[in-house]
């Protein structure tokens, strides 16, 4: 391998500490609801399986795609979408557009989610995907503590772990001038 294909840095989706939580709470919820004599309603009980389970069920099979989930090498950064919808939820910045990449958290109730982003170049091209109107740039702008533009060029950091050392060793390498913000 060449020092170039051992810098690169790819995290992939699996099961993390919050993906195994959920799925376990999903479960234990199904059970429950499957249990005779919990008396609630067969109504209340099979939408709430389905619901459980359903939801369990698709981020299971989620984190068993093994997709590439965020990705640093010599081409730029590779920002993997959603693993059921990845085609059209992946995106790849090449390094001339970056300038900084930015680590950030969106606070919600009783916790925070850790974002990685990228921030990029004025008159870079516009990039494909969600997200992109007025609506949702006004909506994103008001609930995030970084620039709506950062956000467009963010992926949060569920279903896979960041690698903080191994993502600034491959910025280094492949990119020595990006610097790496963290605000988290």
């Amino acid at each position: 391998m060449s020092d170039s294909e051992d810098a690169v840095y790819e995290a992939r989706h699996g099961f993390d500490r919050r993906t195994s939580g959920v799925l376990a709470l999903a479960v234990l919820c199904s059970a429950v609801l499957l249990m005779p004599g919990t008396g609630t309603s067969l109504v209340l009980r099979i939408a709430g399986t389905v619901l459980f389970a359903g939801g369990g069920l698709l981020m299971a099979a989620g984190a068993l795609t093994r997709k590439v989930a965020f990705r640093v090498d010599g081409t730029g950064v590779l920002l993997g979408g959603s693993p059921l919808r990845y085609r059209a939820t992946t995106v790849h910045i090449p390094w001339e557009d970056i300038t900084e990449v930015v680590l950030w958290r969106q606070r919600v109730p009783n916790a925070s989610i850790p974002w990685v982003g990228v921030r990029r170049r004025d008159g870079a091209p516009s990039l494909p995907g969600p997200g992109r109107g007025a609506v949702s740039r006004a909506v994103g702008g008001a609930l995030v503590p970084v620039p709506v533009e950062v956000l467009l060029t963010s992926r949060s950091v569920s279903g896979w772990r960041l690698d903080k050392q191994r993502l600034t060793e491959a910025v280094a390498h492949f990119a020595p001038g990006v610097p790496i913000r963290d605000d988290r």
